[in-house]
């Protein structure tokens, strides 16, 4: 496999292949059945400025053809990862808000897609509003096409909040009742410390979205943390699988494909975020890119004695 070098255009051997090409035209050059991980946030047709306003019908009518390519290029056992957040839909009495992953769930449903999870993304910072409460989280729509897929949970395991729970019945009484590789995380990631019972804990937390001093920050306004994907990237590819982002933005997904030792591909027709792109991919392949390290932040009480690591476990 070819290292270290960014192509244009798309060859199976090629590690990094990024366009500045309209996302369908780019996704036709994809040979089916090539792709085993799909992550992408689309436009959420809100008016930002790389994105033309249109109805809402042409709008899916546009990500339905899309769709339809991501399915003739993922593996059977492949999976689709769409992020999306919400549309304002505006008329002549009042605006209403629209979830966009239940529009896209409808699409995704015509083409016999399976959803696997809705993992909501909860952030401590985000839209503010006057007239109704402040948006702080996103959806992650997790799609597969088949009902075998595959699913790497020991990678993206959290450790345990009680380690020394106990069964107290049945022929497991007395044997410890957690795993010790730890807990299947929640499909509910907060970017802040939950206390409970003076435990501090976290799963998929410490995931904060991009805005301000945060230092993944580029001039891309609508971008979305490296360690977001990197947990979708563990837990639903392996080593030398192709990642393909039809979205591509600022990077984000290649880059964290990369950092995990993924070929990917991906595509933005704005010639601006493509740079952004290229740039943050250039220092992600030569290790200077700067990433928000993901550090679970777990503080058990040592004076509860089901949050002690087991015997059996030391």
């Amino acid at each position: 496999m070819t290292n270290g070098k960014i192509y244009r255009s798309f060859n199976t051997k090629n590690r990094v292949t990024i366009s500045n090409n309209d996302c369908l035209k780019f996704a036709k050059k994809l040979p089916a059945k090539s792709v085993q991980l799909i992550v992408t946030s689309p436009p959420y047709n809100i008016s930002k400025e790389y994105e033309k306003k249109v109805s809402i019908d042409n709008y899916l009518e546009f990500h339905s053809n899309v769709i339809d390519e991501c399915k003739r290029i993922l593996k059977p056992k492949g999976s689709i990862c769409w992020q999306t957040g919400n549309y304002i839909y505006k008329n002549h009495y009042s605006k209403s808000v629209v979830p966009l992953d239940i529009e896209f769930y409808n699409l995704f449903k015509q083409k016999d897609f399976h959803l696997r999870n809705r993992i909501i993304w909860s952030f401590g910072h985000g839209l503010n509003n006057t007239n109704r409460l402040s948006g702080r989280y996103e959806v992650i729509s997790w799609y597969t096409f088949t009902n075998e897929y595959l699913f790497k949970l020991d990678e993206v395991r959290v450790k345990q909040k009680y380690p020394g729970k106990r069964s107290y019945r049945g022929s497991s009484k007395g044997k410890v009742s957690g795993n010790i590789k730890g807990k299947n995380p929640s499909d509910f990631w907060d970017d802040e410390d939950i206390i409970f019972n003076e435990i501090k804990t976290d799963t998929w937390k410490n995931i904060p979205n991009v805005k301000g001093n945060h230092i993944e920050k580029t001039d891309h306004p609508c971008q979305y943390p490296i360690a977001l994907v990197s947990r979708l990237i563990k837990l639903l590819s392996n080593k030398n699988h192709l990642v393909f982002d039809p979205f591509i933005g600022a990077g984000t997904t290649a880059v964290s494909g990369i950092i995990n030792g993924r070929r990917v591909a991906g595509c933005d027709n704005n010639e601006e975020y493509y740079k952004i792109a290229v740039h943050n991919i250039k220092q992600a392949l030569n290790g200077t890119l700067r990433v928000r390290e993901d550090k679970p932040n777990y503080r058990p009480n040592k004076n509860i004695s089901v949050t002690s690591v087991p015997d059996e476990w030391k």
